[in-house]
């Protein structure tokens, strides 16, 4: 709407109480009229109430326009979202009027009211809308308008509104040119999160919002919950003709992701580098450090991960000792292990115990551990050292070869793919937390180096586990270093988590787009969630998977939206072939029958029916069993 859509938008220009179209100053657009704004509660400039029509209606999140002649201004249009709606009976006195009023008894009206909360004003003349005048429905252009999308330059589907139109992201708060990150929440099961944010990350690739900046845009995906997103190259056997139409609906190809590269830790005990899967085996690249990465790249504090660390005195010991390997430490062959005082290391277990013996002994306790340590401190270090060895063991290896057909055969490499996802359920958690660390670290200095260019969208779930509000780690600091700084980087953090209230502050302030699923309700109290009105609080409570609550900075009200089943395989029963384009191996050694040499066999529930309409059975975010009402 402009300034010079004259309109329909006084009481006396249609009848009162009647659903009409109204046809308005722009040639072929047609208003629906819903109601008029209320005059027995107070109208504002940003929150208003409609008298709903009688054969009309207005449901939560649909979109509402009026207009009011201002003098000097011209016409004023007001637009809002609906955040809430009530119904009573006008001329009841008791609770029990009802029965009489439903037997005609005793005359009495039934009112729906709408509570409008404004999005826009346009001009902006911030005036309330007057009592008695028209409301309609927005579409089309008034939509787009009234929730800003036609100020969006750059934009990308996110879902399907209430209305059944497209809601629309403005990149520009995604991609780092006016800020940066997404912080996701919902109950793990019914959430839908993982789902979600790959989606978003599909939307990204393939709506074309990225231009030319598309080709060298990556993904960074982190999966701790099973072997799921080992999948996504795949298309998904469910998906249907109904389906397709939702995402044509959206301007999406329903397709899977189309350049992955999938990497898993190493088999623990075996010594050829086969990567830790069962469902997919083949495709998998292992990953690993060798002992001499470890020393010249000072890795030893992400063994340190939990928060209370920093608190302590022997983190001084963790930093004097990782200086010291970063000096000592030559390499000894080309398997990855080090020669440290003449002693060669192989293992993590005895690269261990070199240390432990070296901060424990007298003679070289000074040198290794500092001249000013106490042996309380240094037991301490050890302890913590000590318990690294099963965990960070497949890990930290000296007894790989490093010798590959192809550079870094055995290290997360996020360039050779558009999507890099980096299975870690396999592993324990504090070896999650040291992978996670330094992936991450090594993304941003890569990226520093490199300068600004491509962006690197990097999905974490569970991101409460990296961290947490309370404390600091060597993790905390590089998550945080990529909230503060990540969008002059070209890095963008899309954090999951169950509870925004346990994740560090500032991480999620410096999101500036925020997503809610299915909430616990004593979660739904926290501030954390102030940007959420407080019916949409209620109702992400009820939120069914599939349905999110997404706000941005231009629109006031965050809006719901429900994003269509994933076009890719969340599972392997999913899978319709079992055919994946590229060898599975630790060094990009072909393997025809699987990691193991094992033939792929069918899982045991493989054959059970699915119900119809079961859309988010097999969502591979959390196992969710509750579906959605229909796209």
């Amino acid at each position: 709407m402009t300034d010079t859509d004259s309109g329909l938008s006084h009481a006396d220009t249609a009848p009162a109480g009647h659903l009409a179209a109204i046809a308005a100053g722009h040639a072929g657009r047609i208003e629906q009229q819903v109601g008029k704004v209320a005059g027995t509660e107070d109208s504002t400039p940003l929150k208003f109430h409609v008298a709903v029509a009688a054969d009309a209606y207005l449901q939560l999140d649909d979109v509402v326009s009026t207009r009011r002649q201002v003098p000097g201004h011209g016409t004023v249009t007001t637009s809002g979202v609906v955040t809430e709606v009530v119904a009573r009976h006008e001329g009841a006195a008791f609770d029990s009027d009802v029965f009489l009023i439903a037997d005609g008894i005793l005359p009495a009206h039934v009112q729906e009211i709408a509570e409008v909360t404004t999005t826009r004003v346009d001009p902006e003349c911030y005036v309330p809308p007057r009592p008695g005048e028209v409301a309609i429905r927005a579409t089309g252009a008034d939509r787009d308008a009234a929730l800003y999308f036609d100020r969006m330059d750059t934009r990308i589907p996110v879902g399907i509104g209430r209305d059944g139109e497209p809601i629309y992201l403005n990149l520009e708060f995604l991609d780092g040119t006016r800020g940066a990150h997404v912080s996701i929440s919902g109950i793990s099961g019914v959430a839908t999160k993982t789902s979600f944010a790959l989606f978003l990350l599909h939307s990204l690739f393939t709506s074309g919002a990225l231009g030319g900046r598309a080709v060298n845009a990556k993904a960074l995906v982190f999966s701790v919950k099973g072997e799921d997103l080992l999948f996504v190259d795949q298309p998904n056997a469910r998906l249907n003709e109904p389906l397709r139409a939702a995402y044509g609906r959206l301007g999406l190809p329903a397709r899977p992701f189309v350049s992955v590269g999938f990497y898993a830790p190493p088999l623990p005990g075996d010594t050829t580098g086969r990567p830790h899967v069962t469902g997919r085996t083949s495709g998998v690249t292992a990953f690993w450090w060798t002992l001499a990465e470890f020393c010249e790249s000072e890795l030893l504090p992400y063994v340190f991960t939990d928060v209370a660390d920093e608190k302590n005195q022997y983190t001084m010991v963790v930093h004097q000792v990782t200086g010291r390997l970063r000096r000592e430490a030559r390499p000894a062959g080309n398997d990855g292990a080090v020669t440290v005082d003449g002693i060669v290391l192989r293992t993590w277990e005895e690269m261990i115990e070199f240390i432990s013996r070296r901060v424990t002994d007298e003679a070289t306790r000074p040198l290794w551990a500092g001249p000013a340590v106490g042996t309380g401190t240094v037991n301490a270090f050890v302890r913590r050292l000590r318990s690294s060895q099963r965990p960070l063991t497949p890990l930290l290896r000296g007894d790989l070869s490093a010798v590959t057909d192809r550079p870094v055969g055995h290290s997360v490499d996020t360039s050779r793919h558009q999507v890099t996802v980096v299975d870690l359920h396999n592993l324990p958690e504090r070896a999650q937390r040291f992978v996670v660390g330094v992936v991450l670290a090594a993304e941003t200095e890569r990226k520093e180096q490199a300068g600004p260019g491509g962006l690197l969208f990097t999905m974490i779930d569970e991101l409460n586990k990296y961290a947490p509000r309370e404390g600091s780690s060597p993790i905390k600091d590089v998550l945080l270093d990529i909230a503060e700084r990540g969008r002059s980087l070209g890095i963008i953090l899309i954090g999951a988590q169950q509870t925004a209230s346990e994740v560090e502050r500032r991480i999620v302030s410096n999101s500036s787009i925020k997503i809610v699923g299915r909430l616990d309700p004593a979660e739904a109290t926290r501030p954390e969630y102030g940007f959420l009105p407080k019916g949409q609080r209620q109702r992400a409570t009820l939120a069914r998977p599939g349905t999110m609550f997404v706000s941005q900075p231009e629109i006031p009200v965050p809006l719901a939206v429900e994003f269509p089943f994933p076009a890719w395989a969340t599972r392997l029963s999913e899978v319709s072939e079992l055919a994946f384009a590229e060898p599975a191996s630790a060094n990009g050694l072909a393997s025809p029958k699987g990691a193991a040499g094992e033939e792929v066999r069918p899982g045991p529930f493989d054959k059970l029916p699915a119900a119809a309409d079961d859309r988010w059975l097999d969502d591979f975010d959390d196992g969710a069993v509750e579906e959605p009402p229909p796209f």
